[in-house]
């Protein structure tokens, strides 16, 4: 009964923002990139819910617009990340030998950096925007779903199901597409939803260090930069997006967890 409370109140929360961040243009009070040089660094009023900013412009409007970067870089950076790690983990855990030795030694190499350091270097190289973060995080991302895949693959391709198939003259491509990943759904789904949260997270960080994406865009981490040299006059402007950007976590955490438990499958949650 409590997981089932959790997974609801889970999918619920990220249900809410994902909502906020679909319908953006619909329920935003005012243009996130509107100025009102006249009323800039309001903490609250009647027209401006949670303030304005350094320039005026609304913090609500930029908080839910900022909503609509996260979650796609997040969904992309997952999307892509699964698409690398699923076939260099399919290829490793399946046909063994050389390729599984170099695939592993691949990963080894790039789990031994800090991931934020990676993405730091990656993004460095190839410069600010959203196309560059997502494929910066996607290049460190993918190691995870790799090494899920191998593990998963490598107790599941003796069994007779798939010993069956082989017998049938399958393709070893089709035992891998037919047979073994449909198996994986459960553990690739809840390694998903962490890798979503820490991808969040990593454009959040990225964005603070500059190397986001683009102002004026509205990004709830360029939005902390932007507001850490007003911290003790104008604190709601770190605040604000800082809780959007726990809630978004916390829900996606709460959702694995809650999967993890349900399935009882355990996964390595991204570091």
């Amino acid at each position: 009964m409590e997981t089932r409370f959790w997974l609801y109140a889970g999918a619920a929360l990220l249900l809410l923002f994902t909502s906020v961040a679909l319908f953006a243009p619909l329920v935003s009070p005012y243009d996130p990139l509107q100025q009102n040089l006249e009323q800039d660094l309001i903490t609250h009023s009647a027209q401006h819910l949670l303030g304005t900013d350094k320039l005026g412009r609304d913090m609500l409007s930029r908080i839910i617009f900022g909503a609509r970067i996260s979650l796609l870089v997040g969904a992309s950076t997952v999307a892509l990340s699964l698409l690398i790690g699923v076939g260099v983990g399919s290829l490793s855990g399946y046909a063994g030998g050389i390729a599984d030795l170099l695939c592993m030694r691949l990963i080894d190499i790039l789990m031994a950096f800090p991931g934020i350091l990676l993405a730091i270097a990656f993004s460095a190289v190839l410069g600010p925007g959203l196309d560059h973060v997502i494929v910066a995080l996607a290049l460190i991302g993918w190691t995870g779903y790799a090494r899920l895949v191998r593990g998963e693959i490598l107790s599941l391709r003796e069994r007779d199901f798939v010993s069956a198939a082989r017998a049938l003259g399958c393709r070893p491509q089709r035992i891998i597409v037919l047979h073994l990943l449909p198996n994986l759904l459960p553990p690739i789904a809840i390694q998903a939803t962490f890798g979503l949260a820490a991808a969040i997270v990593a454009e959040g960080s990225l964005s603070f260090l500059g190397l986001g994406v683009a102002p004026p865009t509205p990004s709830w981490g360029s939005m902390l930069n932007e507001g850490r040299q007003f911290l003790l006059v104008a604190p709601h402007l770190t605040t604000y997006p800082g809780i959007a950007l726990m809630l978004t976590v916390f829900a996606l955490n709460l959702l694995g967890d809650a999967l993890q438990d349900r399935l009882g499958i355990q996964t390595a949650k991204r570091r």
